[in-house]
């Protein structure tokens, strides 16, 4: 990370039992997607998904209270089973990464989101830290579904 940069990027790490393949795939597949995007109690709705680099993906965010969140971003880049790269077009703006790097018994998920300038990132911070660790879960949560549900091979 570019020490220029340092100052508007909040991160989180965590290492889940899953492959990079399967965690690639919930962010590919639409379904799987919105049923984990987003911190606890919230849903969505998507209104275009293009998952290719340069796509757009513009969604409804429902909040538990009722509150309607709209984003549009664009997918800046993909790379299969390793990284995923997401341009929040509207405010706050900013650029996640998601880097998938395989390791024994599973995948390190990297996530770093760069703000455009470091007073939004502080003033985000203590709201998006938390959601973007309750995102994390609620995508563990969604692969171990997924694997259970998967018939088993004999």
């Amino acid at each position: 990370m570019n020490i220029a940069t340092e100052d508007r990027t909040l991160r989180t790490s965590r290492t889940l039992p899953h492959s990079p393949a399967e965690i690639y795939r919930a962010f590919a597949s639409p379904d799987l997607l919105a049923a984990w995007w987003g911190p606890e109690g919230f849903s969505n709705t998507f209104e275009i998904f293009e998952f290719t680099a340069g796509g757009r993906w513009k969604f409804v965010m429902h909040g538990p209270d009722g509150t309607d969140y709209a984003n549009d971003n664009i997918f800046e880049a993909l790379t299969p089973d390793a990284k995923v790269v997401i341009r929040h077009d509207c405010a706050p703006h900013f650029t996640l990464t998601i880097e998938l790097t395989p390791v024994s018994g599973g995948t390190h998920l990297a996530w770093s989101q760069v703000f455009e300038d470091a007073r939004t990132a502080q003033a985000v911070k203590q709201r998006a830290g938390p959601a973007n660790e309750q995102n994390i879960d609620r995508l563990a949560r969604v692969l171990s579904q997924a694997a259970s549900a998967a018939p088993k091979e004999q």
